[in-house]
């Protein structure tokens, strides 16, 4: 097959390219070109995969991304030198939901799509691509392409590949798949073995290579060891488990998440997956499945403890899930219920924090007379990619979304010990912006729409040549005109491309949320508190009262259009010490980059731009003109002197627009698990405002990973 003869190419263009320091960008792209190739290859030499191995070692040496990526690779190439094929059979097995004891993995790529952001044709090509893609891959298929492509990897040519695609064709379903858990944990057990051998990994799947040959008495033409050998052949890579939403409700990526790992979560009763989403929260998941549960958070009992308060019937209201179960379920404790310790819960949340530089936890201290049981660690099972089609408005959403879904965890722990959340970002911008979406700033042109997507692509050349080329493809593949044989579709473009992204894209590149809390000119509206990712922008509201107008023209002629502003900031200095300014000006409007301008400017910082008002008094009379005020914070809180409203939109959204607002508070978001335990740990120590305990070792800011194949290479 031709990805064998690609395969030692890529590895000499790989060393050319790591001696020449010039040319070190070139060496990921190479690599992750090199290593998926390797997975879908149908036998790789063990000499050839060593000089691999080795080359990811060397590596380590570099800063990174390069040692991170290299670490990575080497621990998997590794595996698969002991046990070949072990890296396709896992990425088949995970993507497609294949029941496997030995490896109980579990992925699916979600694709969110704004309907207000994409046209209805760009929607309906990508539901079909989608949809194509999962024609002619049922769990029979794939289950065979794991077991040929597993003895191919092991006994190289001396696998005759068109008898046992024959063999398993004419098989019943419960029979491939009785071979197919046989390979699994054969491929599996010599990954996982320390003194493994590749010669007894070849020499067992041998054994049942000849079985499944001889299981059926069409093979007897051609005993296993007569057999006519075609050589080897390539065995396709089966299309990801996709789902396509239109992203129509602001909690609807949470319930697809919980829809993703619920039914595995519960094994008690069926009817726990009849509620409704619409209308439960999380508390109602663990509370209706309590036995499945292993621990229960935030638990009040209004139980005595004594057996005698019990109703007669109390039997009857518990639907035990196993004898075990119901017998220490019913079982009376000393009359005093212990609750979970609320140290335990954020460990949880701790684990679900993946902000790079986070300290490992210190130990737990013993709470005075007891001693802690922790409870068996749940693994998370379930990797859920999520896709954003769109520009920077989608990730705006993105962002709310996220923090939402950290407040629900913070609440109550569920999603975070179970599944493990990757997102993925493909910009996306149509030849003719919504209308809408603009409106409040017409000059937004596409690439600032793009902002996010413009600074992965400075900071990762690979993301900049296969991501960033889909924001005017997909669009013109969208307005193509369909061909006469559409149903049988052969290039699925779009999905292929998505595939190879999430399959390869594994640095994430994490961006800080920021926070926002609104302040209207009306007593009685509460002030509102928002997050964004990308960009605030400020503008003088129009709407002014008509008795107010009189005095706003006078004002206007005298001290120029705009309003004044007090403006109170925390500066942004290289020592990183707080220093605190203040400034009063008169301004028409301004915009908070939160997205610098080249990849090497912190991320954690906001580029305000202040269009001030200056008056200039000159011989022909006075005037006005406006000035570019320019600063650097992280902490920034502006106040119309005058109580005239302004309206602020945030991430170039209008439908994310609040006016009447006369004085706002902008600063980095902070995670929510870091200010539950803050508060928790205030109560002890009321006159200590530095981070002590386990608040010391939580991540304190909400950042957003967005995964790109190399991160940021300087």
């Amino acid at each position: 097959p031709a990805s064998c003869q690609v395969l030692p190419v890529l590895t000499v263009l790989l060393v050319l390219q790591a001696k020449r320091g010039d040319f070190r960008h070139y060496i990921i792209p190479l690599l992750h070109t090199l290593m998926y190739t390797l997975i879908k290859a149908p036998c790789i030499s063990d000499e050839l995969c060593g000089r691999v191995y080795d080359f990811c070692k060397k590596l380590l040496t570099l800063p990174k991304p390069f040692c991170t990526i290299g670490l990575d690779y080497a621990i998997r190439l590794k595996m698969e030198r002991t046990a070949p094929g072990m890296l396709y059979q896992r990425m088949v097995i995970s993507e497609q939901s294949l029941k496997s004891d030995p490896y109980p993995y579990q992925e699916k790529i979600f694709i969110f799509a704004d309907p207000e952001l994409l046209s209805e044709a760009i929607c309906n090509a990508l539901v079909t691509d989608t949809e194509a893609a999962q024609v002619s891959q049922s769990p029979q298929a794939c289950m065979c392409y794991v077991i040929i492509h597993a003895m191919q990897a092991a006994l190289g040519e001396g696998c005759n590949v068109s008898g046992l695609k024959g063999s398993l064709q004419d098989m019943p379903v419960r029979d491939v798949e009785h071979w197919f858990q046989q390979v699994v944990a054969a491929v599996e057990c010599a990954g996982n073995e320390a003194s493994a051998d590749r010669g007894q990994h070849a020499a067992r799947l041998e054994k049942i290579y000849r079985a499944i040959l001889n299981s059926l008495q069409a093979a007897s033409l051609f005993p296993p060891g007569d057999a006519p050998l075609a050589g080897l052949q390539g065995i396709p890579l089966p299309n990801p488990n996709i789902s396509f939403h239109l992203w129509t409700e602001d909690d609807q990526l949470w319930k697809e998440l919980v829809l993703f790992i619920r039914p595995l979560s519960q094994s008690c009763e069926p009817d726990c997956l009849s509620h409704d989403l619409d209308n439960f929260e999380i508390q109602d998941i663990i509370s209706d499945c309590e036995c499945c549960e292993q621990t229960r958070f935030s638990v009040l009992s209004t139980d005595s403890g004594i057996e005698r308060d019990l109703p007669m019937a109390a039997e009857e209201l518990f639907v035990p899930c196993s004898a075990e179960t119901e017998q220490s379920r019913l079982q009376r404790k000393g009359g005093i219920k212990k609750k979970t310790s609320p140290l335990e819960s954020m460990a949880f949340l701790q684990a679900g924090c993946n902000s790079p530089g986070v300290k490992p936890p210190a130990k737990l201290q013993r709470r005075l007379g007891i001693a802690l049981e922790p409870a068996a660690p749940l693994q998370r099972l379930h990797t859920a990619r999520i896709v954003l089609l769109g520009d920077d408005r989608i990730l705006g959403r993105l962002a709310q979304a996220y923090h939402s879904l950290r407040k629900r965890e913070t609440r109550r722990v569920f999603l975070t010990p179970r599944l493990n959340l990757q997102f993925y970002y493909i910009p996306v911008v149509t030849g003719q912006p919504n209308t809408l979406a603009v409106a409040d700033h017409a000059a937004t042109g596409q690439e600032e729409l793009c902002e996010v997507a413009g600074y992965l692509g400075r900071a990762d050349p690979w993301y900049e040549s296969n991501i960033n080329t889909l924001c005017h493809m997909i669009p013109k593949l969208a307005t193509m005109p369909s061909s006469p044989s559409k149903h049988l579709v052969t290039d699925l473009f779009i999905t292929d491309v998505i595939a190879y992204y999430v399959r390869m894209g594994i640095q994430p590149v994490c961006f800080q949320v920021y926070a926002v809390k609104f302040f209207f000119n009306d007593p009685a509206q509460e002030p509102a508190e928002d997050v964004f990712l990308a960009e605030l922008r400020t503008q003088v509201q129009e709407s002014i009262p008509h008795r107010e107008l009189s005095i706003t023209k006078k004002k206007t002629s005298l001290d120029g259009p705009g309003i004044d502003l007090a403006v109170i900031y925390r500066k942004v200095v290289v020592s990183n010490r707080a220093k605190e300014l203040a400034m009063s000006l008169r301004s028409t409007g301004l915009v908070m980059k939160a997205i610098p301008a080249d990849e090497a400017e912190d991320l954690v910082c906001l580029n305000v731009n202040i269009t001030e008002i200056v008056r200039i008094n000159n011989l022909s009379g006075r005037s006005f003109s406006a000035v570019a005020n320019r600063l650097k914070t992280r902490n920034i809180k502006i106040r119309s002197t005058e109580q005239r409203p302004f309206m602020v939109c945030l991430d170039k959204d209008s439908r994310r627009t609040y006016r009447n607002v006369i004085s706002m508070e902008v600063s980095p978001c902070l995670e929510p698990s870091y200010c539950l335990q803050k508060t928790r740990t205030m109560k002890f120590s009321l006159h200590k405002t530095e981070d002590v305990g386990l608040v010391k070792y939580m991540p304190k800011s909400l950042l957003l990973p967005i995964n790109t194949f190399a991160g940021i290479i300087q």
